[in-house]
């Protein structure tokens, strides 16, 4: 300030330095309101203990679907980490379609499985339902895949994905209650994405058998 008071500091050189300083004040908030939406997501989930009505979750048979997608590696399974990865992928990947002529016949299908160089980290597959030959779609990095069906249990999380830690955390204790046990990794089939992420719907959809 004693700089700018003598001016020795130019009108370009101190416009910079606001920028500059507004940029790190957008970030602190930025990463402020992150851990206020995990804290929030948490206290949910602990206020949610012991309130499991049994309609909330569902079993049925998953059927065989084919879906494009593309693929990216998050640093663990924790919303925060998953949310810069799947959102761009998914920015990419609708444009790459319909670049190819390729157009979705059905919802998007997310995805996620322990990365094969370990150490926490996993793969992310960001995918939407389409009618199309299992393979690459044309000279992009799209690929077209068939995933197997399934005996799942589903419930629904309404909100968006940033909170969606209570949601599985009822569906993990509702599987315990009811003698199920997890066969392999989840999904997430979007239902309903306005651009509110507060008023998405999406179907958690996790293999499960009896016993």
């Amino acid at each position: 300030m004693g700089a700018v008071l003598d001016e020795r500091v130019g009108p370009e050189e101190l416009r910079g330095m606001l920028r500059l300083r507004r940029a790190e004040l957008a970030e602190a908030v930025a990463a402020a309101s992150a851990r206020l939406t995990r804290v929030e997501a948490r206290l949910r989930s602990i206020e949610s203990e012991g309130h499991m009505p049994a309609d909330d979750v569902v079993i049925k048979a998953v059927p065989a679907v084919r879906v494009a997608e593309l693929t990216g590696t998050a640093a663990s399974y924790q919303p925060q980490d998953i949310g810069p990865v799947i959102g761009p992928l998914y920015e990419r990947l609708f444009p790459l379609l319909e670049g190819a002529g390729l157009r979705p016949a059905g919802p998007g299908i997310a995805r996620y499985e322990d990365a094969p160089e370990g150490g926490g980290a996993i793969t992310v597959h960001a995918g939407v339902t389409v009618s199309a030959p299992v393979g690459a779609v044309g000279d992009t990095e799209v690929r077209v895949v068939e995933l197997p069906p399934f005996e799942a249990a589903t419930i629904v999380h309404r909100g968006a994905m940033d909170d969606v830690l209570s949601t599985t955390h009822t569906l993990a204790r509702w599987l315990d209650a009811n003698g199920y046990r997890s066969t392999g990794y989840s999904r997430e089939v979007t239902l309903e994405c306005p651009p509110d992420r507060g008023s998405w719907v999406t179907e958690l959809q996790e293999p499960v058998a009896k016993g």
